[in-house]
C-alpha cells in the first residue's frame, strides 16, 4: 500500500456513495463506515435504496445510496449534504448531485457515462455536467475499465469482474480520507469466506483503487484524517444497525427474565432483518417462527406468551393493520406481548423502503374497544437496544402488549456501539404467580402496586385457568356480559397501563430553562431535533429540546415541561400525530408544528430555518 503524504486534518466529513441497485453501493458505505468506527470515529449512516427489486440498469428509479458522516466528536446525523460524492453512472449523478455540496467533490465512472448510459437517465445532451449546470470538482475515473484490466488474469468473466468495481471506487475513497485497507479486506474476506476467488478479485482491485488516487494527485490534490478527539469508554465497540441492536435488545432481556424468547413473524420491509438475525441464536434458545402471513405470526406470539415465553412479534405498519385482532387477544387476556413496528412510508404499500413516523396514532388508538396499550419509540439504531431491553421489561413486568416504533431511518442506519454488560441492566422480574397463592387464586387477581394481573404459566399446579377474547368476570374469571363488570374491567386495564408511568423516567430537557423555544419529538427524528437546537443556541438564539421516548403513558413531568416555554413546536415526519396527542393530554396545550412526510429523514438547515421564523414571529 502506497505511503500517504499532504494530510489535512478535519473534524468531520461525509461521504455518499451512489449507483444502480447491483453495484454494491451499500457494502462499500458498510465497509468504509465500520473502518471508519473501528478506528475510533463517530459514525452515523443513512442507506437510501430503492423500493425496485432491480429497475432496469441504469435508469433513475434503480439508483441506491449510502450516506456516512463521520467525525471525530460525538456524530447525530449522517448530515445534510456530503463532501464527497461517489456516482458509479449518470443516473447516480442526476439523482444525487442534490446532495453534495457546493464545495464537495464528485467521484464518476467515466466509462458509464457512454451516450446510451446518457439516454438511459433521460440526459437531453452529451455534456451531463453541464446540464445540470454542476460547479463541483470533478474527478472522473475510468472505472469499469481499471477493473476489467485489474482482473484480466483472474479467470472471473467479464460480468463477475465488473462486479467488483464498487471495492475499486472504496479504494479511491479510502486514499482520499486515509483509511487501512487491512480493516477492509478482512471484512472482504468475511462477506465472501465460501468463495476466496471472489474475495481476492474484491482485495486486488480495492488495492489498485488505493493506489490510483495515490498515484493521481492531479484530480485529487490531497488527502484528509479525521482524528478522535477525546477518550472513548474502555469496551468493545462494534458498528451496528437498529435492526440487529433490536434482536440484542430482545435477547438481552430475555436472558435477564429467565425466559425463552420467542419471535412470530412474516417478512416484511423493512422489519425483516430482526427475523434473520434472530433465527441465527438458536444457541441461545431463541425461538423463531416464519409464519404464513402477518396474522398467524402475531397470533402464535400470543399463544407463547399464553405458555411462558418472552413473545414478540416483528412487522411494519401495513402487518400492525393484520396483527390488530391478535393484538386486542392480548389487550384483553393481559399478556406480555412486544409488538416491534418498524415504520415506513404510508399508507398501504406506500414507500416500502423509506422512512416516516406515520404510525403513531395506529400504535396508540388501531384496535376496536378501549385498548389502551404502552407505546415507546426508540432514537437511534444504537438505542433500539435499550428501547427492545425496557419494551420487554415493561410487558412481563404489567403483563401488557407494548409496541416498540422504530423506523426504516434507524432500523437500517448504523453507528459505533459499545457492547453493554447484561449485568449492568435493571432487573426484569415477570410477575408469575406465587405457590401461596394456589389456595382461592383466579386468573384476573391482581398486583396492588401495578395493577397487573399474575401470569400463571399454563402446566403450573395449583393454577389451571381458562381466558380468552370474552370478557371475563373480575372476581372468578369466568365469562361475563354483566355491565358494571365490563366497565370496570376497561377501567383496570387502562389504570394498569396508566400506573406505568410510576416506573419510566422523566423526559429530559437539554438547553436553558428560559429558552424561547422548545423543540418536541420523538423517536428517530432525535438526532436531527437535537442538532437543530444546538445550532440554533451556537447562532446565540436560545433554544431547548426535549424529546420522547416514552409515549403511552407520558412521563409523569410532561406538563410540566411543556408549560414551563412560551414557544413550543412539535416536530415530526407525519401531519401531527404527536402534536394531536399532546393536545388530547394536555389542556389548552396548543403547540406550534413542523411535519415533513417525505419519506427522507429532516435537514438540520430546514430544520433552523423554520424554528428560527417561529422564534422571530
Amino acid at each position: 500500500m502506497a505511503e500517504q503524504t499532504n494530510i489535512k486534518n478535519l473534524d468531520q466529513v461525509i461521504v455518499r456513495f451512489s449507483g444502480d441497485s447491483g453495484d454494491g453501493m451499500q457494502l462499500a458505505g458498510n465497509i468504509f463506515s465500520t473502518i471508519s468506527a473501528t478506528v475510533g470515529n463517530d459514525i452515523c449512516t443513512f442507506p437510501d435504496y430503492p423500493a425496485d427489486i432491480r429497475a432496469p440498469q441504469g435508469v433513475l428509479t434503480g439508483v441506491s445510496g449510502f450516506q456516512v458522516h463521520i467525525g471525530a466528536d460525538k456524530v447525530l446525523t449522517p448530515g445534510d449534504a456530503c463532501d464527497v460524492l461517489v456516482a458509479m453512472n449518470p443516473a447516480a449523478l442526476k439523482t444525487q448531485y442534490k446532495y453534495c455540496k457546493p464545495t464537495g467533490a464528485i467521484i464518476i465512472d467515466s466509462d458509464s457515462f457512454t451516450a446510451k448510459d446518457l439516454e438511459k437517465a433521460e440526459f437531453k445532451t452529451d455534456d451531463p455536467i453541464a446540464e445540470l449546470s454542476i460547479k463541483n470538482d470533478i474527478i472522473s475515473c475510468p472505472i469499469s475499465s481499471m477493473c476489467v484490466e485489474s482482473l484480466k488474469d483472474s479467470g472471473l468473466d467479464n460480468k463477475s469482474i465488473l462486479r467488483c468495481k464498487n471495492m475499486l471506487a472504496l479504494g479511491i475513497v479510502c486514499w482520499i480520507f486515509d483509511r487501512d485497507l487491512k480493516l477492509a479486506e478482512g471484512m472482504i474476506r468475511n462477506k465472501f469466506a465460501k468463495k476466496p476467488e471472489i474475495a481476492d478479485a474484491n482485495i486486488k482491485v480495492l488495492n489498485d483503487g488505493y493506489n490510483f488516487g495515490h498515484n493521481t494527485h492531479a484530480s485529487i490534490a490531497h488527502t484528509y484524517r479525521i482524528e478522535s478527539k477525546g477518550e472513548k469508554a474502555k469496551g468493545l465497540y462494534m458498528d451496528i444497525n437498529g435492526n440487529k441492536a433490536t434482536a440484542y435488545g430482545l435477547m438481552a432481556a430475555a436472558e435477564k427474565a429467565g425466559l425463552k424468547l420467542f419471535l412470530g413473524s412474516y417478512p416484511i420491509t423493512p422489519a425483516t432483518d430482526i427475523l434473520h438475525e434472530l433465527a441465527k441464536h438458536k444457541s441461545m434458545g431463541v425461538i423463531t417462527m416464519q409464519a404464513e402471513d402477518e396474522i398467524a405470526g402475531c397470533a402464535s406470539a400470543v399463544g407463547a406468551a399464553y405458555a411462558g415465553a418472552l413473545a414478540c412479534t416483528s412487522t411494519s405498519g401495513p402487518g400492525v393493520c393484520l396483527k390488530s385482532e391478535a393484538i386486542n387477544l392480548a389487550v384483553i387476556t393481559e399478556l406480555p406481548l412486544v409488538i416491534i413496528n418498524v415504520q415506513r412510508g404510508g399508507p398501504s404499500t406506500g414507500l416500502p423502503t423509506k422512512s416516516e413516523q406515520t404510525d403513531l396514532l395506529q400504535a396508540l388508538f388501531g384496535r376496536n374497544g378501549e385498548s389502551p396499550i404502552p407505546v415507546i419509540a426508540a432514537t437511534s439504531p444504537t438505542d433500539c437496544f435499550d428501547a427492545a431491553y425496557n419494551a420487554c421489561k415493561i410487558a412481563v413486568e404489567h403483563m401488557t402488549p407494548i409496541v416498540l416504533l422504530t423506523d426504516a431511518f434507524i432500523a437500517n442506519g448504523s453507528a459505533a456501539w459499545k457492547l453493554p454488560n447484561v449485568n449492568d441492566f435493571a432487573d426484569i422480574k415477570p410477575n408469575f404467580v406465587t405457590p401461596e397463592m394456589a389456595d382461592g387464586w383466579t386468573p384476573y387477581q391482581r398486583d396492588a402496586e401495578t395493577g397487573a394481573r399474575y401470569w400463571a404459566v399454563p402446566g403450573t399446579p395449583g393454577f389451571m385457568h381458562r381466558i380468552g377474547g370474552l370478557e371475563k368476570s373480575n372476581a372468578t374469571g369466568a365469562i361475563s356480559t354483566a355491565p358494571d363488570n365490563h366497565e370496570l374491567m376497561v377501567k383496570l386495564r387502562a389504570e394498569k397501563v396508566e400506573r406505568i408511568a410510576d416506573s419510566i423516567p422523566n423526559v429530559e430537557v437539554y438547553g436553558a430553562e428560559d429558552a424561547d423555544l422548545l423543540i418536541v419529538g420523538f423517536g428517530g427524528t432525535y438526532g436531527h431535533l437535537r442538532e437543530a437546537a444546538e445550532e440554533l443556541n451556537k447562532q446565540g438564539k436560545k433554544a431547548a429540546h426535549a424529546h420522547f421516548t416514552y409515549i403511552n403513558p407520558l412521563p409523569r413531568n410532561t406538563t410540566e415541561v411543556l408549560r414551563r416555554y412560551k414557544k413550543v413546536v412539535v416536530a415530526e415526519q407525519n401531519l401531527g400525530q404527536f402534536a394531536a396527542f399532546l393536545r388530547m393530554k394536555i389542556d389548552g396545550f396548543n403547540p406550534y408544528q413542523y411535519n415533513e412526510v417525505k419519506g427522507q429523514p429532516f435537514t438540520v438547515a430546514n430544520l433552523v430555518e423554520a424554528f428560527t421564523k417561529i422564534m422571530e414571529e
